[in-house]
């Protein structure tokens, strides 16, 4: 239910700012990643710090996913869950402007749904690089493709959650980073992988990038087990 009371809470806060300050490190740690090629090492990096941030920080989302799923679910209230993704839409937003300057240009910043192919120069636009973004959601795919593969990348993710918060379980950082780490290895030729809409709001709000932005919030959040 709706409590304004939570606001006097000092654990309140101390929750809202674990999340802005995880989402921020997660979402730094994986552009600064993306900046090497092929999939792996941002795949990776998130894993690792994923892991890292629930043993650190005792175990926050990062995610608005897994925050809407434990909504759904009436785990968490309705203020603190919005405070929760405000938080994290706003750490991934710092990160996403910090990793902007500190990186020679916006290529590794967006989670692409969409992907550059190459044409003739010819068909170029005036000062152009020799490439144009034709519509092809991925390499691969379609943005159904994409939106199929984001779905599955986030539903594994909210399970591994789920049962780790349940349980209690002594290895929750091992297998929450293994969770990350392989769902954007399975969705990352499809649709870049995410899994997490802040991680992909915060690089779209500060290049203007907006392709395909909607395969990140459209998949369901429902996890396992909830009405």
């Amino acid at each position: 239910p709706l409590s304004p009371q939570e606001l006097r809470s000092g654990r309140f806060w101390r929750e809202v700012l674990a999340e802005l300050a995880a989402t921020l490190i997660f979402v730094g740690v994986v552009l600064g990643a993306s900046a090497a090629p092929g999939p792996l090492a941002p795949a990776l990096a998130g894993g690792l710090v994923a892991g890292g941030l629930v043993c650190s920080l005792g175990g926050p989302q990062a995610n608005p996913a897994l925050t809407l799923a434990l909504l759904c679910t009436r785990k968490l209230s309705a203020l603190r869950g919005a405070a929760g993704v405000l938080a994290q839409c706003a750490g991934a937003t710092l990160a996403s402007a910090a990793a902007r300057a500190a990186l020679p240009d916006d290529a590794s910043l967006v989670t692409r749904v969409s992907v550059p192919i190459p044409v003739p120069l010819s068909l170029s636009p005036p000062r152009g690089t020799g490439q144009v973004c034709l519509p092809q959601v991925s390499a691969v795919g379609t943005a159904g493709a994409a939106l199929a593969w984001e779905t599955f990348a986030t539903f594994q993710l909210a399970l591994v959650a789920f049962a780790v918060a349940e349980h209690a379980a002594p290895q929750a950082g091992l297998a929450l980073g293994s969770a990350v780490a392989a769902g954007a290895l399975a969705a990352g030729p499809f649709s870049g992988g995410s899994m997490n809409p802040a991680r992909s709001l915060g690089p779209a709000i500060v290049t203007g990038v907006w392709d395909d932005h909607w395969v990140s919030w459209g998949h369901p959040r429902t996890p396992p087990g909830s009405p």
